[in-house]
C-alpha cells in the first residue's frame, strides 16, 4: 500500500506530448486519390475496341436469342407470342427514349463547353459583340428557370450601360452566376463533410472507398444540374472522368501538410489518429474534385469572381467535426 503519489521521471519529456509524437506514415492511400487516378486514366485504343466489340457482340447474341424465342413462341402459341412481341416492343421503346435523353444530356454538356470557350475568347480579344453573344446563349440556357429570374432581370437592366467585354462578362458573373456558385459551394461542402465523417468514424473495410465514390459522383452530377448541364447516366460518367482526368493531369490531387495543418490545428490530429488524418485528406480531395467540377460545369470561367478556395471550403465543411478548426 502506497503512502502517496508516485512520481516517475521520464528521460525524454517530449515523448509524453502528443504534438511531439512521431507522425504516422504519410497518408498516401486516401480513397479519393485512388479513385481519381483509376477513373481519370485515359483508356487505351485497344481497351476501347475491346469494349465496343464486346457490347456489339452481346447485343447481337441477345437480339438473335430474342428473335428465335419470339418466332418459336408464335408458332407454338400465337397469343403468348404476340404478348412477348408487345413486351419486347415496349422495352425497345423505353430504351429508345433513354437513348434520346442521354443524347440530350451530352448536348447540354457540349453547350456548356461551347459557352465557356466563347467567353474565354471574348475575354482574350476584348470582343464586345462576342460577349453579347455569350449573354444571349446564357439567356437561352437558363430560360424558364425561376432561380435565375432575378439575375436575368438585373442583367437586362444594366447591360446597356456596359461598353466592353470584360465588364459585361464580369457583370454577368456577379448578377447571374453568383447565386449558382453559392449553391454549388454548399454541395461541395456537404460532400466533403460526408466523406470525412465516414472515413474517420466507420471502420468497415472499403466503406471510405464506396462513400467517396458515391458522394463525388452525386456531387458532380448536382453541380452540373445547378449550372444547367443536367447529365444522364453516361453523361455523368463522361463528366466525372473529365474532372478527374483534369485533376490528375494538373497534379491537384496532392494534399500537403500545409493544408492539413490549416484545417487540423498543426496536424496534431493526423499524428494522433490515422483515421482522422485520412478523413481530413479525403475531405480535402473531395473539395478539390468539387472545385474542379465547378470550373468544368460553369458556363463562364472564374474571372471577376474569385475561384473558391479549397482550404476555406474544407474549413467550413469540417468545422466542429474533428474539434475546433
Amino acid at each position: 500500500m502506497t503512502r502517496g503519489p508516485i512520481l516517475i521521471d521520464l528521460d525524454d519529456n517530449d515523448a509524453a506530448r502528443p504534438d511531439a509524437a512521431p507522425a504516422v506514415p504519410e497518408i498516401n492511400n486516401a480513397a479519393m486519390q485512388r479513385i481519381a487516378v483509376v477513373a481519370g486514366r485515359k483508356p487505351s485504343r485497344l481497351s476501347r475496341w475491346f469494349w465496343s466489340l464486346a457490347v456489339a457482340l452481346t447485343g447481337f447474341i441477345v437480339s438473335l436469342a430474342a428473335w428465335d424465342y419470339v418466332t418459336g413462341l408464335l408458332s407454338r402459341a400465337p397469343i403468348l407470342g404476340w404478348i412477348a412481341t408487345v413486351l419486347i416492343g415496349l422495352l425497345l421503346l423505353v430504351l429508345l427514349i433513354i437513348g434520346f435523353r442521354e443524347l440530350a444530356a451530352f448536348g447540354r454538356l457540349r453547350k456548356l463547353d461551347t459557352i465557356q470557350i466563347r467567353a474565354r475568347d471574348a475575354l482574350l480579344g476584348n470582343d464586345l459583340k462576342a460577349a453579347q453573344g455569350v449573354l444571349g446563349a446564357l439567356d437561352n440556357l437558363y430560360a424558364g428557370r425561376a432561380d435565375t429570374a432575378w439575375g436575368k432581370a438585373e442583367l437586362a437592366q444594366r447591360k446597356g450601360d456596359v461598353l466592353d467585354a470584360d465588364a459585361l462578362l464580369a457583370l454577368t458573373e456577379m448578377t447571374l452566376l453568383q447565386p449558382l456558385d453559392a449553391r454549388a459551394t454548399r454541395e461541395v461542402e456537404a460532400a466533403a463533410r460526408q466523406v470525412a465523417m465516414v472515413t474517420a468514424f466507420v471502420p468497415l473495410a472499403l466503406a471510405d472507398l464506396i462513400t467517396a465514390l458515391t458522394a463525388n459522383l452525386r456531387m458532380i452530377r448536382r453541380i452540373a444540374e445547378i449550372y444547367g448541364g443536367r447529365a444522364g447516366t453516361l453523361g455523368s460518367w463522361r463528366l466525372t472522368r473529365g474532372v478527374l482526368a483534369h485533376l490528375v493531369a494538373t497534379g491537384a490531387l496532392a494534399v500537403g501538410d500545409d493544408l492539413i495543418g490549416t484545417i487540423a490545428g498543426g496536424g496534431i490530429l493526423a499524428k494522433v489518429s490515422r483515421r482522422f488524418g485520412e478523413g481530413i485528406v479525403n475531405g480535402a480531395l473531395t473539395a478539390r474534385v468539387g472545385v474542379a467540377a465547378m470550373e468544368v460545369c460553369r458556363p463562364l470561367p472564374f474571372h471577376a469572381t474569385p475561384r473558391p478556395s479549397v482550404t476555406a471550403l474544407v474549413r467550413r465543411a469540417l468545422t466542429g467535426l474533428f474539434g475546433s478548426s
